[in-house]
């Protein structure tokens, strides 16, 4: 046989491949609907992923320092995969924020590049932990006061940024959160 059909059907197979790849756009990669590979995806709407605090303990502490972790409880209601970026928190005592802390990373400008993202998979909780360390100012003693003897009113804000598990459809979805313990 002739080497040139071959490759003349080589060709016009990959160049099959291309159109396809063209016309279905981002169908072909689309892992949140269940459309055919033609025809365009309708939008989904992600549920919100459901945050709990789940922890908050004094690990160690001393005149100088106290070292905490911080455990949040972190539930996928959704049918796909979840990638949560960034938790962002702040951590108040006797409504006095003493910390300002974040698990996990939000790039910007739309690059894509290396990441502390999070997979939350289908139906799944995960419990995330974060250990910090808070400096003694001295300023207020009461504060320090009840770190010591373990009577402290903790009250916790935050937001947390994600998207479903599809680079090119879903959205970032944003949670904002408060808890007392």
């Amino acid at each position: 046989m002739n080497s040139k059909i071959f490759v003349g059907a080589a060709v016009v197979g990959l160049v099959v491949i291309i159109g396809l790849v063209g016309i279905s756009g981002s169908s072909l990669i689309d892992d949140i609907s269940d459309q055919g590979l033609l025809s365009p995806p309708d939008p989904i709407e992600a549920k919100p992923l459901q945050i709990e605090l789940e922890d908050i303990e004094i690990l160690q502490i001393t005149e100088k320092a106290a070292f905490l972790e911080t455990k949040f409880k972190v539930t996928n209601p959704n049918e796909r995969s979840v990638i949560l970026k960034l938790i962002k928190y702040e951590l108040f005592v006797d409504d006095k924020r003493i910390l300002v802390a974040t698990i996990g990373e939000r790039s910007g400008g739309g690059l894509v590049g290396g990441s502390n993202y999070i997979v939350v998979l289908s139906g799944a909780s995960i419990i995330l932990s974060d250990e910090v360390d808070i400096r003694n100012t001295g300023d207020p003693p009461e504060l320090w006061n009840a770190l010591m003897s373990n009577t402290v009113n903790w009250k916790v804000k935050g937001e947390a940024f994600s998207n479903l598990s599809s680079m090119t459809s879903g959205g970032e979805n944003e949670l904002f959160f408060e808890f007392t313990k």
